[in-house]
């Protein structure tokens, strides 16, 4: 729902200011579907509400319930009939966690990921983005689904960074205590690495988690796979986070897809940890190991043991990392699988 207007609307009505208040908190926190649930305001008001605004940005939805109930995936249509997906998780009985797209598609065309095999279509705006929040808002109220609903990961579909003014305008009503008010250091923006922009992200949001999608510690390999390493190499991204430690103590997470016999090996360990090492700061640096999710081609993953011995040879170089447990594959609802298609 467009803030804004919803307020301009509001004082040309003369409503008192603390209307727009009680709107808000109906909307965003409470996760009411119609105007007309809002008691605290007049019928009339209701009525007028109803007639001028809608609540989410969306013609229609359709979801998707993994079979161990731990990822919900919706598919959603917006106005001009693109077709975005979004993912609520729960890692752990309790905890819900919204997966959220940025734009339509993606133009990067990582050759692991689904979404750049679709092409790019536009940029989502603010209220598009925040509006998935909503929605999942509103679907556990309207499930009765228990537990808390805290955490927001932008990675979904599409690179962030190159929608960079309306992720702002995003992570602004996500964490203003009038809207939603989320908990800065539970939101976390992935991104492939697009550095200018991060300096920005760096800048304005400091104390909100940053995920670099690394995937390779060789530029060659990279680029085979990732073409935006073209532009921002290996050294640019160590650069980065060279300078981002000095004004910044937040831990950075780096992601790493294991793909069978392609970025799995023990040599792959080695150039991963000096890669890293070489960075400085490695109590600030954690790696989430992620066994590659198929979109069909000739990828593989890497099998269940190779993660495990990745991941201990990490460890045997003092490196933090986890294996990520993987989450609604059997509704293509897991990391790279979102394709934004109506199957």
């Amino acid at each position: 729902m467009n803030i804004k207007e919803l307020e301009k609307f509001l004082t040309e009505k003369n409503e008192p200011s603390f209307r727009f208040k009680q709107i808000c908190q109906a909307i965003f926190k409470d996760g009411i579907i119609s105007f007309s649930e809002i008691s605290t305001v007049s019928k009339n008001l209701r009525s007028q509400l109803n007639k001028k605004f809608k609540i989410l940005p969306f013609k229609g939805s359709k979801v998707l319930i993994s079979k161990e109930k731990n990822a919900i995936k919706a598919l959603l249509k917006l106005e001009d009939d693109s077709l975005i997906e979004t993912v609520l998780l729960s890692p752990q009985e309790g905890h819900w966690s919204a997966c959220i797209s940025s734009q339509v598609g993606c133009p990067l065309g990582c050759l692991f990921c689904a979404t750049g095999k679709g092409g790019f279509k536009r940029d989502l705006t603010a209220d598009e983005i925040t509006s998935q929040v909503l929605f999942w808002r509103q679907y556990l109220k309207t499930n009765k689904l228990t537990g808390q609903f805290s955490n927001i990961v932008y990675m979904g579909m599409g690179e962030p960074f190159l929608n960079w003014d309306n992720v702002k305008e995003s992570l602004n009503i996500l964490i203003d205590e009038k809207f939603f008010d989320f908990g800065r250091r539970n939101i976390v923006v992935s991104t492939v690495g697009i550095v200018e922009v991060m300096e920005k992200f760096a800048q304005d949001f400091p104390q909100v988690n940053l995920a670099l999608s690394l995937h390779f510690a060789n530029d060659t390999k990279r680029e085979l796979y990732m073409p935006i390493n073209k532009k921002y190499g290996l050294n640019d991204l160590k650069n980065f986070l060279q300078n981002y430690f000095k004004t910044n103590t937040r831990k950075v997470f780096i992601e790493y897809i294991l793909l069978k016999d392609i970025n799995d090996s023990q040599e792959d360990v080695l150039k991963l940890a000096n890669f890293l090492k070489s960075i400085g700061k490695m109590q600030l640096i954690h790696v989430n190991l992620i066994r590659y999710n198929s979109i069909g081609g000739e990828l593989n993953a890497s099998s269940k043991e190779t993660a495990q011995k990745f991941k201990e040879a990490l460890k045997t170089e003092r490196v933090h990392c986890t294996i990520r447990k993987n989450m609604g594959n059997d509704i293509q609802g897991a990391c790279g699988q979102l394709a934004g298609k109506n199957k």
